[in-house]
């Protein structure tokens, strides 16, 4: 077999049981793209021996009836703490930190059989859109618009996860979604990128931004894969407060492709001022695939929807400036040099002066204003409210009878790095996105077409809270249909 590297979890799993395969030899094909692929700036901790020694392992388990990602290749998001593996989250101010425990999702992913080739580039803290804000430099998309040499974004905060799945250097990886930072890559590198329901996958171990809307996920080449690698990543984790303790059902299993009869929302408020005429098509073109498929589409109303993104920038922020208090010099990470007479309080101002990046500076101060005594009430309380609005909208489409909502993943398909200087019109990116994290939903992504640049678009599908294998039927289904195929042409 050539091009190993380029398998699917499932073909990957189907030939290394019929013994058409080793975990070793698809290991060091993994290895090789890793080596070849600087250009992308994907991997920043590379893990070889780590590698190779649980493929080793892997081959020695071998059977019909090991895990079905035992032997798998891996990427791990740098936000994932991984034992004695570096673990920054692209920040400065974790610099040399290594962890001495293993988060809960690697460890049930490594108890799986899974193998890890290294560590991932990331928006710092996970604050970002188009990966530009890490210390290790800017992750690259593998595509490019037509003849245009433009280093485009892989998208954000899991640029470099999406960038390594995208380019074939693993066969999938791990990302975290706080307002959209799982599916917009996605959307944006032609892969698949599901969200679970909040409190179905632990958060312990993983380094927080925002605890309340913070969730890791699978990102992988096809919707199949995505459901074998998320009942790895899935299970309650008493380790975790937020944890749910439900029971996690075969994901895969799930995958019959029959929608017959389900009812598709599509919401009237998704229709934004200014959408680009790509987007509405492939929007409408995914509507009519699932009503060919059996659908019924279903016009709806989310009437808070153009709350959601500055509710979200109020509440991200200010969970996000609690969360980073604990980065301060004194126990671990990166410590700033003192002048003679400083004190400890000079220490913390110039450790986080040095060691958090323009973002995360801007966010943790919108975060520390917005819960400051005179506007705790004018901004935070009032952020929350909006929420729980967000969240009824949601409840009531679902109980009149929706199965699934259907709306574009982003309002655009890549942009060039260093593009989109403004914040705000960063922000906008997460526009169809952050209302699934503010309620708590499932949201996946799914490659459906491409720009008249030759870029890929994506379709997102939000679904009830727990029924993932509901809402991963649907994107089998949409992604059987689309059938996207199109690959980044190899540059790198």
């Amino acid at each position: 077999m050539s091009d190993l590297n380029k398998l699917t979890i499932s073909a990957a799993r189907d030939a290394m049981r019929k013994g058409e395969l080793t975990s070793v030899e698809l290991t060091e094909a993994c290895l090789d793209a890793v080596d070849q692929s600087s250009a992308l700036n994907a991997f920043v901790h590379k893990t070889p021996e780590y590698a190779r020694e649980q493929a080793k392992a892997a081959d020695a388990r071998r059977g019909s009836d090991v895990p079905s990602l035992n032997g798998i290749p891996l990427g791990i998001k740098d936000l994932f703490c991984t034992k004695g593996v570096p673990s920054q989250a692209a920040s400065k101010i974790l610099d040399g930190f290594k962890p001495e425990y293993e988060s809960t999702v690697t460890s049930q992913l490594f108890d799986a059989g899974a193998v890890m080739l290294g560590k991932l580039n990331m928006d710092e803290f996970a604050m970002g859109s188009s990966n530009e804000t890490s210390t290790y430099g800017n992750a690259v998309n593998p595509w490019r618009r037509g003849n245009d040499d433009s280093a485009l974004t892989p998208g954000g905060s899991s640029g470099g996860s999406a960038s390594a799945v995208s380019a074939d250097l693993c066969l999938a990886a791990t990302g975290t979604d706080t307002g959209g930072s799982i599916r917009q890559p996605a959307a944006f590198t032609g892969i698949t990128g599901i969200k679970p329901t909040y409190g179905r996958v632990s958060r312990w171990g993983i380094v927080a931004f925002a605890s309340s809307l913070d969730q890791a996920g699978p990102m992988t080449k096809d919707v199949r894969d995505a459901a074998i690698m998320l009942q790895a990543m899935s299970g309650h984790d008493p380790l975790d407060s937020t944890s749910a303790e439900i029971p996690v059902p075969d994901f895969e299993a799930a995958l019959t492709g029959d929608i017959k009869g389900k009812v598709i929302g599509i919401p009237k408020e998704y229709r934004m001022d200014g959408m680009p005429e790509e987007i509405e098509k492939l929007w409408s073109d995914g509507t009519a695939m699932l009503k060919d498929a059996g659908a019924v589409i279903k016009d709806i109303t989310l009437p808070h929807t153009k709350y959601a993104l500055p509710a979200y920038y109020v509440i991200a922020p200010a969970e996000a400036s609690s969360n980073l208090a604990r980065y301060d010099g004194v126990r671990f990470g990166h410590r700033a040099k003192l002048a003679q007479g400083d004190g400890i309080t000079e220490m913390y101002e110039k450790t986080r002066a040095e060691g958090f990046g323009p973002e995360v500076q801007r966010r943790v101060m919108v975060g520390t204003y917005v819960l400051s005594a005179g506007f705790y009430d004018a901004y935070y309380n009032r952020a929350r409210k909006v929420r729980a609005l967000i969240k009824r909208d949601f409840e009531t489409v679902f109980a009149d009878g929706v199965d699934a909502i259907l709306t574009p993943a982003t309002p655009s398909s890549a942009f060039a790095l260093g593009e989109n200087f403004d914040p705000i019109q960063m922000y906008m990116n997460d526009v169809f996105t952050v209302t699934v994290n503010l309620a708590g939903l499932p949201g996946v992504s799914v490659p459906a077409g491409v720009d008249k640049q030759g870029l890929p678009l994506g379709l997102q599908l939000i679904g009830k809270p727990w029924e993932e294998a509901e809402l991963l039927n649907v994107a089998y289904s949409l992604e059987r249909a689309a059938g996207f195929v199109a690959k980044p042409a190899a540059w790198w």
